[in-house]
Protein backbone atom coordinates (compact mmCIF):
# COMPACT_ATOMS: atom_id res chain seq x y z
CA UNK A 1 0.00 0.00 0.00
CA UNK A 2 1.23 3.35 -0.99
CA UNK A 3 2.58 5.71 1.66
CA UNK A 4 -0.42 7.96 2.17
CA UNK A 5 2.14 10.99 3.00
CA UNK A 6 4.10 10.38 -0.44
CA UNK A 7 2.41 12.81 -2.52
CA UNK A 8 3.19 16.00 -0.10
CA UNK A 9 6.72 16.98 -1.92
CA UNK A 10 7.77 18.51 1.86
CA UNK A 11 6.76 15.41 3.83
CA UNK A 12 9.25 13.68 1.07
CA UNK A 13 12.32 15.68 2.45
CA UNK A 14 11.68 14.74 5.82
CA UNK A 15 12.82 11.11 6.87
CA UNK A 16 12.21 9.25 9.91
CA UNK A 17 14.72 10.36 12.78
CA UNK A 18 16.90 7.79 13.17
CA UNK A 19 16.56 8.38 17.15
CA UNK A 20 12.94 6.85 16.88
CA UNK A 21 14.73 3.36 15.61
CA UNK A 22 17.10 3.34 19.09
CA UNK A 23 13.50 4.72 21.05
CA UNK A 24 11.14 1.98 19.78
CA UNK A 25 14.00 -0.61 20.69
CA UNK A 26 13.80 0.75 24.34
CA UNK A 27 10.04 1.05 24.99
CA UNK A 28 10.01 -2.33 23.69
CA UNK A 29 12.35 -3.60 26.14
CA UNK A 30 10.69 -1.72 28.79
CA UNK A 31 7.58 -3.55 28.05
CA UNK A 32 9.22 -6.68 28.96
CA UNK A 33 10.21 -5.65 31.92
CA UNK A 34 14.13 -4.50 31.46
CA UNK A 35 14.95 -1.91 33.07
CA UNK A 36 17.14 0.73 30.52
CA UNK A 37 19.03 3.41 31.30
CA UNK A 38 18.09 5.97 28.97
CA UNK A 39 20.89 8.20 28.21
CA UNK A 40 19.50 9.35 24.89
CA UNK A 41 17.79 12.19 24.45
CA UNK A 42 18.32 15.19 25.74
CA UNK A 43 15.57 15.85 28.28
CA UNK A 44 16.69 17.76 31.94
CA UNK A 45 15.75 15.64 34.85
CA UNK A 46 16.42 18.36 37.41
CA UNK A 47 13.49 19.91 38.87
CA UNK A 48 12.44 23.70 37.88
CA UNK A 49 13.74 25.80 40.75
CA UNK A 50 11.56 26.47 43.41
CA UNK A 51 10.97 30.15 43.12
CA UNK A 52 10.31 29.83 39.26
CA UNK A 53 7.70 27.26 39.99
CA UNK A 54 6.36 29.45 42.94
CA UNK A 55 6.24 32.65 40.55
CA UNK A 56 4.41 30.38 37.81
CA UNK A 57 1.77 29.37 40.65
CA UNK A 58 1.26 32.65 41.75
CA UNK A 59 0.46 34.39 38.27
CA UNK A 60 -1.35 31.88 37.58
CA UNK A 61 -4.05 32.54 39.89
CA UNK A 62 -4.80 36.18 38.22
CA UNK A 63 -7.42 35.69 35.90
CA UNK A 64 -6.12 38.85 33.87
CA UNK A 65 -2.87 36.69 33.16
CA UNK A 66 -5.56 34.04 30.98
CA UNK A 67 -6.08 36.00 27.90
CA UNK A 68 -4.12 36.18 24.62
CA UNK A 69 -0.45 37.64 25.63
CA UNK A 70 1.84 39.03 22.76
CA UNK A 71 3.54 36.82 20.10
CA UNK A 72 6.49 39.03 20.66
CA UNK A 73 6.86 38.43 24.34
CA UNK A 74 5.46 40.70 27.48
CA UNK A 75 7.89 44.02 27.50
CA UNK A 76 8.89 43.04 31.25
CA UNK A 77 10.16 39.41 30.07
CA UNK A 78 12.05 41.00 26.96
CA UNK A 79 13.63 44.56 28.80
CA UNK A 80 14.63 41.06 31.32
CA UNK A 81 16.24 39.60 28.54
CA UNK A 82 18.35 42.70 27.56
CA UNK A 83 19.34 43.24 31.24
CA UNK A 84 20.51 39.26 31.12
CA UNK A 85 22.75 40.09 28.48
CA UNK A 86 24.17 43.14 30.00
CA UNK A 87 24.55 41.41 33.05
CA UNK A 88 26.58 38.31 31.17
CA UNK A 89 27.78 39.65 28.05
CA UNK A 90 28.37 43.22 28.69
CA UNK A 91 26.18 44.16 25.79
CA UNK A 92 23.39 46.51 25.22
CA UNK A 93 20.13 45.43 23.36
CA UNK A 94 17.14 47.32 23.04
CA UNK A 95 14.55 45.36 24.20
CA UNK A 96 11.29 47.24 21.55
CA UNK A 97 13.50 46.46 18.12
CA UNK A 98 16.76 43.74 19.10
CA UNK A 99 14.91 41.21 21.32
CA UNK A 100 11.77 38.53 20.63
CA UNK A 101 10.45 35.81 22.77
CA UNK A 102 10.45 32.36 21.14
CA UNK A 103 8.18 29.00 21.88
CA UNK A 104 11.63 27.58 22.61
CA UNK A 105 14.85 28.02 20.47
CA UNK A 106 13.37 25.34 17.77
CA UNK A 107 10.07 27.19 16.89
CA UNK A 108 12.68 30.18 16.67
CA UNK A 109 14.86 28.89 14.64
CA UNK A 110 12.20 26.96 12.65
CA UNK A 111 10.31 30.44 11.60
CA UNK A 112 13.12 32.29 11.07
CA UNK A 113 14.10 30.24 8.07
CA UNK A 114 10.63 30.71 7.27
CA UNK A 115 10.95 34.62 7.68
CA UNK A 116 14.21 34.88 5.75
CA UNK A 117 14.51 32.16 3.21
CA UNK A 118 12.86 31.77 0.09
CA UNK A 119 12.90 28.54 -2.17
CA UNK A 120 16.46 27.46 -3.48
CA UNK A 121 18.57 29.59 -1.31
CA UNK A 122 21.50 27.90 0.77
CA UNK A 123 22.18 27.52 3.82
CA UNK A 124 25.69 26.57 5.58
CA UNK A 125 25.00 23.89 8.41
CA UNK A 126 28.07 22.27 10.29
CA UNK A 127 27.54 18.83 10.25
CA UNK A 128 27.33 16.66 12.96
CA UNK A 129 24.23 19.30 13.87
CA UNK A 130 21.25 19.01 15.67
CA UNK A 131 18.78 17.93 14.13
CA UNK A 132 16.47 21.32 13.61
CA UNK A 133 19.09 23.40 12.33
CA UNK A 134 19.50 21.45 8.81
CA UNK A 135 15.52 20.63 8.77
CA UNK A 136 14.33 24.21 9.63
CA UNK A 137 16.17 24.79 6.06
CA UNK A 138 13.97 21.79 4.48
CA UNK A 139 11.03 22.94 5.49
CA UNK A 140 11.43 26.25 4.72
CA UNK A 141 11.77 24.93 1.23
CA UNK A 142 15.47 26.02 0.70
CA UNK A 143 18.38 23.95 0.36
CA UNK A 144 21.62 22.87 2.86
CA UNK A 145 24.89 22.95 2.45
CA UNK A 146 26.95 20.72 5.29
CA UNK A 147 30.03 21.34 6.07
CA UNK A 148 32.21 18.85 8.57
CA UNK A 149 32.69 20.13 11.81
CA UNK A 150 35.80 20.49 13.55
CA UNK A 151 38.41 22.72 15.38
CA UNK A 152 37.36 26.41 14.83
CA UNK A 153 39.86 27.55 12.35
CA UNK A 154 39.45 24.26 10.34
CA UNK A 155 35.77 25.08 10.94
CA UNK A 156 36.16 28.85 9.80
CA UNK A 157 37.86 27.87 6.51
CA UNK A 158 35.17 25.15 5.40
CA UNK A 159 32.57 27.76 5.70
CA UNK A 160 34.93 30.56 3.88
CA UNK A 161 35.77 27.79 1.36
CA UNK A 162 31.83 27.07 0.78
CA UNK A 163 31.02 30.75 0.88
CA UNK A 164 33.18 30.88 -2.17
CA UNK A 165 32.47 28.05 -4.32
CA UNK A 166 28.91 28.05 -4.02
CA UNK A 167 26.29 29.86 -6.73
CA UNK A 168 23.90 31.70 -5.96
CA UNK A 169 26.03 32.76 -2.77
CA UNK A 170 24.25 30.92 1.00
CA UNK A 171 22.38 33.81 2.42
CA UNK A 172 22.53 31.92 5.74
CA UNK A 173 25.27 30.43 8.14
CA UNK A 174 23.67 28.60 11.32
CA UNK A 175 26.17 27.64 13.81
CA UNK A 176 25.67 26.61 18.06
CA UNK A 177 28.40 26.48 20.17
CA UNK A 178 28.76 24.83 22.85
CA UNK A 179 28.07 22.57 20.30
CA UNK A 180 25.11 19.79 20.24
CA UNK A 181 26.07 17.29 19.76
CA UNK A 182 29.82 17.06 19.80
CA UNK A 183 30.06 19.18 22.78
CA UNK A 184 32.99 21.07 20.90
CA UNK A 185 33.20 24.91 21.88
CA UNK A 186 34.99 28.55 20.36
CA UNK A 187 36.88 31.34 21.37
CA UNK A 188 35.76 35.08 20.98
CA UNK A 189 38.20 35.44 17.80
CA UNK A 190 36.46 32.65 16.07
CA UNK A 191 33.31 35.01 15.72
CA UNK A 192 35.31 37.75 15.13
CA UNK A 193 36.06 35.97 11.47
CA UNK A 194 32.86 34.76 11.18
CA UNK A 195 31.53 38.77 11.59
CA UNK A 196 34.25 39.46 9.06
CA UNK A 197 33.30 36.92 6.79
CA UNK A 198 29.21 37.47 6.88
CA UNK A 199 29.88 41.43 6.94
CA UNK A 200 31.81 40.91 3.36
CA UNK A 201 29.95 38.44 1.80
CA UNK A 202 26.20 39.62 2.80
CA UNK A 203 25.34 36.26 5.35
CA UNK A 204 23.27 35.97 7.71
CA UNK A 205 24.60 34.47 10.93
CA UNK A 206 22.55 32.71 13.20
CA UNK A 207 23.94 31.12 16.39
CA UNK A 208 22.24 28.87 18.61
CA UNK A 209 23.50 29.84 21.80
CA UNK A 210 21.30 27.00 23.96
CA UNK A 211 24.04 25.67 26.24
CA UNK A 212 25.89 29.14 27.20
CA UNK A 213 25.35 28.41 30.85
CA UNK A 214 26.99 24.72 30.71
CA UNK A 215 30.75 25.18 30.53
CA UNK A 216 32.92 23.63 32.90
CA UNK A 217 36.27 23.63 33.86
CA UNK A 218 37.33 27.03 33.85
CA UNK A 219 35.58 28.01 30.09
CA UNK A 220 33.23 30.23 29.18
CA UNK A 221 31.54 30.07 26.23
CA UNK A 222 31.52 34.15 24.13
CA UNK A 223 28.36 35.20 22.78
CA UNK A 224 28.91 35.99 19.30
CA UNK A 225 26.90 39.61 19.83
CA UNK A 226 30.18 40.51 22.32
CA UNK A 227 31.90 41.38 19.03
CA UNK A 228 31.41 44.41 17.62
CA UNK A 229 28.82 44.92 14.91
CA UNK A 230 27.61 41.66 14.96
CA UNK A 231 24.45 42.25 15.62
CA UNK A 232 24.51 44.51 11.82
CA UNK A 233 24.63 40.99 10.20
CA UNK A 234 23.33 38.51 12.37
CA UNK A 235 21.21 37.12 15.79
CA UNK A 236 21.21 34.66 18.67
CA UNK A 237 19.31 32.36 20.37
CA UNK A 238 18.95 31.52 23.82
CA UNK A 239 16.93 28.67 25.53
CA UNK A 240 15.67 28.84 29.25
CA UNK A 241 15.32 24.73 29.19
CA UNK A 242 18.90 23.83 29.73
CA UNK A 243 20.18 26.45 32.42
CA UNK A 244 17.30 26.88 34.60
CA UNK A 245 16.32 23.21 33.50
CA UNK A 246 12.80 24.41 32.00
CA UNK A 247 12.40 22.31 29.06
CA UNK A 248 8.76 21.85 29.14
CA UNK A 249 8.16 25.09 29.78
CA UNK A 250 9.01 26.28 26.10
CA UNK A 251 10.65 29.53 26.66
CA UNK A 252 13.35 31.33 24.46
CA UNK A 253 14.09 34.32 23.00
CA UNK A 254 16.21 35.75 19.77
CA UNK A 255 18.01 38.72 20.00
CA UNK A 256 20.15 40.52 17.68
CA UNK A 257 19.35 42.40 14.18
CA UNK A 258 16.61 44.44 14.32
CA UNK A 259 15.66 43.69 10.56
CA UNK A 260 16.03 40.50 11.59
CA UNK A 261 13.83 40.43 15.06
CA UNK A 262 11.23 42.67 12.57
CA UNK A 263 10.99 39.35 10.57
CA UNK A 264 10.06 37.34 12.99
CA UNK A 265 8.18 38.99 14.74
CA UNK A 266 6.23 39.45 11.06
CA UNK A 267 5.73 35.47 10.69
CA UNK A 268 5.14 35.13 14.68
CA UNK A 269 1.82 37.58 14.86
CA UNK A 270 0.24 35.49 11.80
CA UNK A 271 1.16 32.05 13.82
CA UNK A 272 0.91 32.31 17.88
CA UNK A 273 -0.25 34.30 20.18
CA UNK A 274 2.54 33.91 22.62
CA UNK A 275 3.72 32.01 25.56
CA UNK A 276 0.64 31.52 28.37
CA UNK A 277 1.37 34.75 30.11
CA UNK A 278 1.80 32.92 33.51
CA UNK A 279 5.08 31.04 31.99
CA UNK A 280 6.60 34.24 31.00
CA UNK A 281 6.17 35.88 33.99
CA UNK A 282 7.85 33.28 35.33
CA UNK A 283 11.01 33.63 33.35
CA UNK A 284 11.40 37.01 33.85
CA UNK A 285 11.96 35.27 37.62
CA UNK A 286 14.20 33.30 36.49
CA UNK A 287 16.58 35.81 34.39
CA UNK A 288 16.65 38.21 37.00
CA UNK A 289 16.64 36.61 40.14
CA UNK A 290 19.18 34.60 42.02
CA UNK A 291 21.28 32.97 39.38
CA UNK A 292 22.66 30.03 41.80
CA UNK A 293 20.77 27.87 40.68
CA UNK A 294 22.59 28.12 37.47
CA UNK A 295 25.29 26.63 38.99
CA UNK A 296 24.35 24.46 40.75
CA UNK A 297 22.29 22.68 37.55
CA UNK A 298 25.72 23.28 36.04
CA UNK A 299 27.81 21.30 38.81
CA UNK A 300 25.43 18.79 38.53
CA UNK A 301 25.93 18.07 34.73
CA UNK A 302 29.35 18.15 35.73
CA UNK A 303 30.12 15.67 38.65
CA UNK A 304 27.94 13.49 35.81
CA UNK A 305 29.99 14.21 33.45
CA UNK A 306 33.19 12.95 35.62
CA UNK A 307 31.25 9.90 36.60
CA UNK A 308 30.64 8.60 33.14
CA UNK A 309 34.09 9.15 31.56
CA UNK A 310 36.28 8.27 34.56
CA UNK A 311 33.97 4.66 34.67
CA UNK A 312 33.90 4.36 31.10
CA UNK A 313 38.21 4.81 31.56
CA UNK A 314 37.85 2.19 33.49
CA UNK A 315 36.49 0.04 31.08
CA UNK A 316 38.68 0.66 28.21
CA UNK A 317 36.44 3.20 26.45
CA UNK A 318 38.59 6.50 27.18
CA UNK A 319 36.81 9.48 26.00
CA UNK A 320 37.82 13.23 26.28
CA UNK A 321 36.00 15.50 28.86
CA UNK A 322 33.64 18.02 27.10
CA UNK A 323 34.05 21.58 28.23
CA UNK A 324 30.23 22.35 27.14
CA UNK A 325 26.73 21.22 26.92
CA UNK A 326 25.03 18.62 29.08
CA UNK A 327 26.64 15.34 26.87
CA UNK A 328 29.62 13.41 25.89
CA UNK A 329 30.22 12.43 22.38
CA UNK A 330 32.14 9.45 22.25
CA UNK A 331 34.16 7.46 19.34
CA UNK A 332 32.53 4.06 19.02
CA UNK A 333 35.34 1.77 20.79
CA UNK A 334 37.37 0.73 17.57
CA UNK A 335 36.44 -3.14 18.26
CA UNK A 336 32.65 -2.39 17.30
CA UNK A 337 33.54 0.32 14.30
CA UNK A 338 32.59 -1.65 11.44
CA UNK A 339 28.76 -2.29 12.20
CA UNK A 340 28.37 1.54 12.91
CA UNK A 341 26.61 4.22 15.30
CA UNK A 342 23.27 2.57 14.57
CA UNK A 343 24.13 -0.90 15.13
CA UNK A 344 26.26 -0.24 17.92
CA UNK A 345 23.36 1.85 19.67
CA UNK A 346 21.11 -1.11 19.15
CA UNK A 347 23.64 -3.92 20.80
CA UNK A 348 24.15 -1.29 23.98
CA UNK A 349 20.46 -1.34 24.45
CA UNK A 350 20.42 -4.87 24.24
CA UNK A 351 23.21 -5.83 25.85
CA UNK A 352 24.36 -3.12 28.47
CA UNK A 353 20.58 -1.65 28.81
CA UNK A 354 21.57 1.45 27.94
CA UNK A 355 20.02 3.99 25.32
CA UNK A 356 22.05 6.52 23.62
CA UNK A 357 21.86 8.64 20.25
CA UNK A 358 23.55 7.21 17.45
CA UNK A 359 25.71 9.50 16.03
CA UNK A 360 24.81 9.48 12.17
CA UNK A 361 21.22 10.85 13.50
CA UNK A 362 22.87 13.88 13.71
CA UNK A 363 24.10 13.85 9.95
CA UNK A 364 26.56 11.71 7.85
CA UNK A 365 29.45 13.34 9.53
CA UNK A 366 27.83 12.03 12.75
CA UNK A 367 28.75 8.18 12.04
CA UNK A 368 31.09 6.73 14.37
CA UNK A 369 30.11 8.36 17.30
CA UNK A 370 27.03 7.89 20.04
CA UNK A 371 26.17 10.84 21.82
CA UNK A 372 25.13 10.07 25.54
CA UNK A 373 22.83 12.64 27.30
CA UNK A 374 23.40 13.02 31.01
CA UNK A 375 20.05 12.95 32.32
CA UNK A 376 19.99 10.29 35.07
CA UNK A 377 21.26 10.68 38.50
CA UNK A 378 24.97 9.39 39.51
CA UNK A 379 23.73 6.16 40.61
CA UNK A 380 22.03 5.36 37.38
CA UNK A 381 24.91 6.30 35.37
CA UNK A 382 27.15 4.22 37.39
CA UNK A 383 25.04 1.03 36.46
CA UNK A 384 24.95 2.38 32.90
CA UNK A 385 28.59 2.31 32.86
CA UNK A 386 28.44 -1.69 34.52
CA UNK A 387 26.41 -2.45 31.81
CA UNK A 388 28.50 -1.32 29.33
CA UNK A 389 31.76 -2.44 30.87
CA UNK A 390 30.08 -6.19 30.81
CA UNK A 391 29.48 -5.87 26.77
CA UNK A 392 33.45 -4.20 26.30
CA UNK A 393 34.93 -6.96 28.33
CA UNK A 394 32.91 -9.98 26.59
CA UNK A 395 34.02 -8.91 23.36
Amino acid sequence: MQNQTEEFSLIRRLPPYVFSIVNDLKIKARARGEDIIDLGMGNPDQPTPKHIVSKLIEASRNPRNHRYSSSAGIPKLRDAICAWYKRNYDVELDPDSEAVVTIGSKEGISHLMVSVLSPGEVVIVPSPNYPIHSYSVIIARADVKSVPLSDGAALMHSIESAVKEIWPRPKVVIVSFPHNPTTAVVDLDFFRNLYELAKENGLIVVHDFAYADLCFDGYKAPSFLQVPGAREVGVEFFSLSKSYSMPGWRVGFMVGSPKIVAALKRIKSYLDYGIFQPIQIAAISALNGTQGCVGEIRDRYMDRRDKLIEGLGRAGWNIPKPKGTMFVWAEIPEEYRDIGSLEFSKLLIKEAKVAVSPGVGFGNHGEGYVRFALVENNQRILQAVRGIKRLLISK
